[in-house]
């Protein structure tokens, strides 16, 4: 077996999966890998399923798993179909028995994230070893804590030791549009490459373009984007929740996306934050009575 053979053809199983192409992933065969790199196959064949929807029937299959991987992948999935005080549970007992798993880190520290922990996610996530997918995920949990100084270290660090890889691209695209400036058009060319490419123009990318020319004050191309990635998936959630703000800014009307957001996510955290702020524009009016005359 050619071990470099062997290397190109995980790399390329990760790079579409984490370009989002999740049925290509799942077509994929791993007899001509390495044990090693097949169990590291696997684990992207079972997140691309969860992520089309087969969720249960991941669940089921990995009933008697012993890996730590696979017993990681099935506590995910049992945390996005609802079942989150066990999945959550068994995160625990995983990183305390196997942190210095690459996938335990990845997924723990995904749900640790989720539940609000971000601290214990960043610790997880500090263990990794040339776990790229690991430094992806700080990024963008530093983003999400606005930290965005920290997240830029994080890039700059990266591109020290894996300059031409696709999620260190990919992250520094994310942080490029948190900064603004000329880094949107940056981050826009990131996308713009992907998505040239017929292979790589799945929702995801597409996602990230429109949201780059959304950036860019370019309302029609990102519509256009969004459009495209909606026909590829009308369940996108992602497509979804950004095609909700483009209509917003657009003055056109969202109650069409936002309905088919509320079934397909119910608890996406655009829909979570949307309600949170509402609760605390109600709050803050109630202080507040009209006067009527003078």
């Amino acid at each position: 077996m050619d071990p470099f053979s062997s290397e190109g053809e995980l790399l390329n199983i990760h790079n579409a999966f984490h370009q989002g192409q999740y049925s290509s992933v799942v077509s994929q065969s791993t007899s001509s890998l390495s044990p090693e790199n097949q169990l590291r196959a696997k684990v992207y064949i079972l997140r691309a399923r969860i992520a089309n929807g087969e969720a249960a029937d991941v669940i089921g299959e990995l009933g008697g798993a012993d890996e730590p991987d696979l017993k990681a992948v099935k506590a995910f999935a049992e945390y996005t179909t609802g079942n989150t005080e066990s999945a959550v549970a068994e995160i625990d007992a995983l990183v305390a028995a196997s942190s210095d798993n690459r996938t335990v880190q990845v997924l723990g520290a995904t749900v640790l994230h989720l539940e609000g922990r971000s601290d214990d996610a960043l610790g997880l996530l500090s263990k990794h070893e040339g776990n790229l997918e690991a430094l992806a995920l700080t990024v963008q949990i530093r983003l999400a804590l606005n930290r965005t100084d920290l997240a830029v270290k994080e890039v700059q660090s990266a591109k020290k030791w894996a300059q031409d890889s696709l999620l260190v691209n990919l992250a520094e695209s994310w942080v490029g549009l948190r900064i603004g400036g000329d880094k949107y058009q940056q981050s826009y060319y990131v996308y713009e490459e992907l998505a040239q490419a017929p292979i790589s123009s799945s929702p995801q990318t597409l996602v990230g373009q429109a949201v780059a020319e959304l950036h860019l004050g370019r309302l029609e191309e990102a519509e256009v984007a969004l459009q495209q990635a909606l026909e590829k998936n009308p369940n996108h959630t992602e497509a979804l929740a950004n095609s909700i703000v483009l209509s917003v800014l657009a003055g056109k009307d969202f109650a069409d996306y936002l309905k088919t957001l509320q079934t397909a996510a119910p608890s996406h955290i655009f829909l979570t934050d949307l309600e949170q702020k509402s609760e605390l524009f109600d709050r803050a009016a109630a202080k507040y009575t009209a006067r009527v005359g003078a």
